[in-house]
């Protein structure tokens, strides 16, 4: 059944009546007709089973059949603190990384970011960033869509992180402490951690000062192996090994 996230109001009133990007969807682009049904989400946990009923050119109407839970969201909460990546780099992340389970994007400017500053993040690019979430929480089944939070320097990033219950930073220089190693040793001394912040260099990789800054701020840096991984690739894997470890995967 095809899924489509909708404003809350709109969920409130029976015939449900759609406009805009779902209504050309479903009417132009799945051609679906009277009597199809879709699974229509508010992002506040439910879902709405809707059976088409009537087609006009710019609108869709459909009565609800059902209303459940929406489901399809991990109970750990990572926060993803991802550098700004050239090309389609970033995009890849908010893709996957909502496929994954990533709970919230936040778009850091670190030293070494190839790319410019944050005022080329303005505008269309955020829109874009916020319909590729869109279309893969759709996809992969999430119950919510995850937050994209607006660009900022990696220094003011760094206080936000760390009201997490846990704050990780993958770093090729790390030696000692692995990602699962961090995890058990949380789990051992304060239980599961529910929040998690991770933090992700750019092609470049983290300053020496960043990463002394971050372990300022309470942030830890934990190795993820013997192999280096692509900027673009670290934050989806230490994610899914996360949620795998909490038990989220199964």
């Amino acid at each position: 059944m095809h899924r489509f996230f909708v404003p809350p109001e709109v969920l409130t009133h029976d015939p449900v009546m759609l406009t805009g990007e779902p209504a050309h969807h479903i009417g132009r682009v799945l051609r679906m007709r009277p009597g199809d049904r879709v699974l229509l989400l508010d992002n506040v946990g439910w879902a709405y089973e809707v059976e088409l009923t009537r087609f006009e050119r710019n609108r869709v109407e459909g009565r609800i059949v059902r209303k459940a839970p929406a489901g399809g969201e991990p109970q750990t909460r990572i926060t993803l603190y991802q550098a700004l990546l050239k090309g389609h780099g970033f995009e890849l992340v908010l893709q996957k990384g909502t496929e994954v389970g990533i709970a919230e994007f936040v778009p850091i400017l670190c030293e070494r970011c190839i790319m410019g500053g944050l005022a080329d993040m303005e505008g269309h690019r955020q829109e874009r960033w916020e319909k590729i979430i869109r279309g893969a929480a759709e996809q992969s089944h999430r119950g919510r869509l995850p937050i994209l939070r607006p660009p900022a320097p990696f220094a003011q990033a760094l206080p936000q992180a760390a009201r997490a219950d846990l704050c990780l930073l993958p770093w090729e220089e790390a030696h000692g402490l692995s990602l699962r190693g961090a995890i058990e040793a949380h789990s051992a001394a304060g239980g599961k951690p529910r929040s998690i912040s991770l933090f992700i260099g750019p092609e470049g990789g983290l300053s020496a000062e960043e990463v002394q800054s971050a372990r300022g701020a309470g942030i830890q840096p934990v190795t993820l192996g013997p192999r280096i991984l692509r900027a673009e690739t670290a934050g989806l894997v230490a994610a899914a090994a996360i949620l795998y470890a909490l038990g989220d995967l199964e």
